[in-house]
């Protein structure tokens, strides 16, 4: 009987994927918008419905005012780069074609052949992959509405009132298990808290810094790479790879070697920073995940979900550390919470005030 049971929760859980997913996106939604209005109710001691409403209207003047500042001019660089793109291919080739045909190991190769097509067909790979996972999903444009809208309405009425669901999901626990719900449920909020706000945060200044480097360097379209920049960040390591690779693959067009050394290393150089200043300052070690763990969980994500399973990886991994770290070390193993390894190491619980409201509620 509890294997069948098992195996109708795992089935049912494949079948609705889908709808748990746009739920996942809807709470990362409400986290950014709680973490607003927390800070608005501590600060100015406001009313949480209307923190929240100023927290969503900062949030839409924020981005509307980004938007009618860098809409514009990347637009124009986007299509001027994408109407060039022929012709950088072309010339990317015969650069290429002729730095090969300079060493006999590599003379014979399609590499130093200009006809070959190999950088178009490399491109033509990665554009494939694109529209398989993503560019489909967005063709169905009632579809991305409902669900983008579905997602907005869940997170508006998560973050107004967070309680009501959490202790709703508390109570279908066991009594004795429920202090243990209520430290996970702490747990994975700050976690997925201190990751929204320092994900933004560090996106924000990769595009920056990325944007500026570039200018300076003179590279073409240098406001369309930074902010792509700063977007692909939310997929780590490829995203940072795709973001320092792609500007000095355009720089090969020129021939101008120096400068495509110096594009790969201002990437270099802007990521060590974000990566070793910027994150663990805003952070705080709340998410400290091994490198071949977020990897792993990435490629893992990206193979079942798609593009959107890339977006949702790491924070569906530190949700994962947190159910490790609560329910398997400290409650199974027995484990103390300055015995646990730094990589599962408590966070503090969402906020002061959702610590003591959790505490009397179980």
């Amino acid at each position: 009987m509890a294997l069948f049971v098992a195996a109708l929760v795992v089935w049912f859980v494949v079948r609705v994927v889908e709808v748990l997913l746009l739920l996942f996106l809807a709470t990362l939604l409400a986290v950014y918008l709680s973490a607003i209005t927390d800070w608005l109710e501590r600060r100015f001691n406001l009313r949480r419905s209307l923190g929240l409403t100023i927290a969503v209207l900062a949030t839409i003047a924020a981005v509307a005012g980004v938007a009618v500042l860098l809409v514009p001019p990347v637009v124009d660089q986007t299509q001027a780069l994408v109407g060039g793109l022929p012709q950088t291919l072309t010339n990317i080739q015969d650069v290429l074609a002729r730095w090969a045909r300079q060493y006999p190991a590599l003379n014979r190769t399609e590499l130093a052949n200009p006809s070959s097509g190999l950088v178009a067909g490399l491109v033509a790979d990665a554009m494939q992959f694109v529209r398989g996972s993503f560019l489909g999903y967005v063709r169905g444009g009632g579809k991305v509405f409902i669900e983008g809208a579905s997602v907005l309405v869940m997170a508006l009425y998560l973050a107004r009132q967070p309680a009501l669901y959490s202790d709703g999901v508390i109570s279908l626990f066991a009594p004795r298990y429920r202090p243990i719900a209520g430290r996970i449920f702490n747990d994975a909020a700050a976690t997925l808290r201190a990751w929204v706000v320092g994900q933004l945060i560090a996106m924000a200044v990769l595009a920056l810094l990325t944007a500026v480097g570039l200018w300076i360097l003179g590279v073409p379209y240098w406001l369309a790479f930074g902010i792509f920049t700063g977007l692909v960040a939310i997929v780590p390591f490829f995203g940072t790879l795709v973001s320092t690779i792609l500007p000095a693959l355009f720089m090969v067009a020129t021939g101008d070697w120096v400068k495509v050394v110096l594009v790969l290393l201002l990437g270099v150089v802007v990521h060590v920073f974000e990566a070793n200043v910027v994150v663990p300052r805003i952070m705080q070690r709340k998410v400290d995940l091994p490198p071949v763990l977020t990897i792993s969980s990435v490629l893992v994500m990206g193979t079942l979900l798609g593009a959107i399973g890339l977006i949702v990886a790491v924070p569906v991994l530190c949700v994962t550390m947190v159910l490790m770290r609560q329910i398997l070390h400290r409650e199974i193993y027995g484990e103390s919470a300055g015995a646990e390894p730094a990589v599962l190491r408590p966070t503090e619980s969402w906020t002061g005030v959702e610590r003591r409201r959790m505490a009397g509620s179980i």
